[in-house]
């Protein structure tokens, strides 16, 4: 968030072109409930930052979140009119390899157990 409040700041000062990808689950394949959601492709993650890297000069901030076209996905994908790119990959391909449900609440923390605080507190040196 710090970074993308910066990346405005210099697009509203200076009339820079920003675009900030909010990365899913980036990995080769979606290998727990949670990415059923959350999964962003290798293929996808390509068109994304092509998108990014060519996107229009009169683009000035766009914030998206990074994701493939999963049908059990909770964040909205960006509108081509911002980011010209249509993800092609669904999670929903390997569901049927992947143990469990879909234990994610889309109003809770994004960033699934890592955010909570047993992850970090057990981490924490008394």
């Amino acid at each position: 968030m710090a970074v993308e409040a910066l990346g405005q700041l210099y697009a509203d000062k200076f009339g820079l072109s920003v675009i900030c990808l909010r990365i899913g689950s980036f990995e080769p394949r979606p290998t727990e409930p949670r990415h059923l959601a959350t999964w962003l492709s290798p293929r996808d993650a390509v068109g994304y930052i092509r998108a990014a890297l060519t996107a229009p000069a009169s683009t000035r901030f766009v914030t998206a979140y990074a994701v493939s076209a999963n049908t059990r996905r909770f964040w909205k994908l960006p509108d081509v009119t911002e980011l010209a790119y249509v993800p092609v990959d669904n999670a929903e391909a390997h569901a049927a390899d992947i143990p469990g449900d879909l234990p994610v609440d889309p109003t809770g923390v994004q960033a699934g157990r890592y955010a909570e605080p047993q992850f970090t507190l057990k981490h924490l040196r008394p």
